[in-house]
């Protein structure tokens, strides 16, 4: 085939001359550069030696991140039938196609879990050997006990938080009418559950959570930053959460782990309910497993980019916290708190004709 009377071969020479990318990249696939990456190689295997606490090379398998993943996919699936991946669920056969996420989340969530445990009594072992607190991983590996002796608890703790997945159902049912009572914008239920992130990142987080209160380790973290990342919002799973729980917007939030909030609270974007100092012992190590974080009770309202910091801070219910308020000690119930009014300067001069803003 002619193109506009010249042969294909001499119109890609034509190009390649004229184009300084295309001679690049022809360029950039010289062999000869290639014979300095088994060196490259060796250097960096190196480091794994050199620097033992970012690898975990050995027999034990961590949890893996993409099926912890799949497990979430999943569980949504069945949390709201309908909305997800599956179309055309009815009464008729919806039946089947739970037991079949439900009979898979089995398998799954016993091998995950079971690698979860098996890695934290390894690496307590490791700790204890070498009086390091936390372990190096390859210490961690070394100490790893065959897979079938978790394999039985993962089941056990598999099936225990399935259980709870009906009551799980109930609770985030009064999230999503929450969502709609509380946000003028919402026109239905179904786009509160197919657009808000502030759901997805309690949906995650309620799942998580069960997870975290049956002392399972790793996985309801990476559940939890799974979430972060999609959502910009940061809920320590160890946080206790009432029902009707609401956050609208949601980007940069932050619910630190130790954190306690009521019934029907409701959130703006970038509240920060953290913690206001860390404790740490005569060695300087930080103090682990005290309160850090707020009390958050029933019926209150914290607007955006407020702080409310420290464990023993409580505020108290029906209350309202203003925008950008940073607060350290505790309110009683039905207190309002803002900043005083801002004072604004304004400067009305229009800008000089000569003026040129482009960038």
């Amino acid at each position: 085939m002619a193109f506009r009377g010249i042969d294909r071969a001499d119109a890609a020479l034509c190009c390649w001359r004229r184009s300084p990318i295309l001679r690049s990249n022809l360029m950039a696939t010289d062999v000869r550069l290639k014979e300095q990456l088994p060196e490259l190689t060796r250097r960096i295997v190196e480091t794994y030696q050199a620097v033992p606490t970012i690898h975990y090379l050995g027999h034990c398998p961590l949890p893996n991140y993409e099926s912890i993943i799949a497990a979430c996919e999943d569980l949504k699936e069945i949390l709201y039938p309908g909305y997800r991946r599956r179309e055309n669920l009815h009464l008729g056969n919806v039946t089947y196609h739970v037991g079949d996420l439900i009979d898979g989340l089995h398998d799954k969530l016993t091998t995950q879990i079971g690698r979860a445990l098996r890695h934290s009594v390894a690496a307590q072992h490791a700790a204890a050997e070498h009086g390091v607190e936390p372990p190096a991983l390859s210490d961690a590996v070394q100490h790893c006990t065959e897979e079938a002796d978790f394999e039985a608890l993962g089941q056990a703790k598999a099936v225990e938080f399935l259980e709870r997945i009906p009551d799980l159902r109930r609770v985030l049912a009064t999230d999503v009418q929450a969502a709609y009572d509380g946000d003028p914008a919402v026109r239905t239920l179904d786009e509160v559950i197919f657009c808000y992130p502030g759901l997805e990142a309690v949906t995650i987080h309620r799942l998580a959570h069960l997870l975290h209160a049956l002392e399972v380790p790793l996985i309801p973290r990476m559940m939890a930053e799974w979430a972060h990342a999609r959502t910009g919002i940061d809920i320590h799973p160890g946080a206790t959460i009432g029902d009707h729980f609401f956050i609208d917007h949601g980007t940069g939030v932050v619910i630190g782990e130790t954190c306690e909030i009521g019934s029907r609270v409701k959130l703006y974007q970038g509240v920060t309910l953290g913690a206001l100092s860390f404790q740490t012992d005569g060695d300087g190590n930080l103090v682990r497993g005290t309160k850090r974080h707020p009390t958050i009770e029933d019926r209150v309202v914290i607007y955006a980019n407020a702080t409310v910091l420290g464990g023993s801070t409580r505020i108290g219910h029906d209350s309202v916290v203003g925008s950008n308020v940073w607060l350290t000690r505790s309110i009683d119930p039905h207190t309002t708190v803002v900043l005083e009014r801002p004072k604004l300067r304004m400067r009305g001069e229009a800008p000089s004709p000569e003026a040129d803003y482009q960038i």
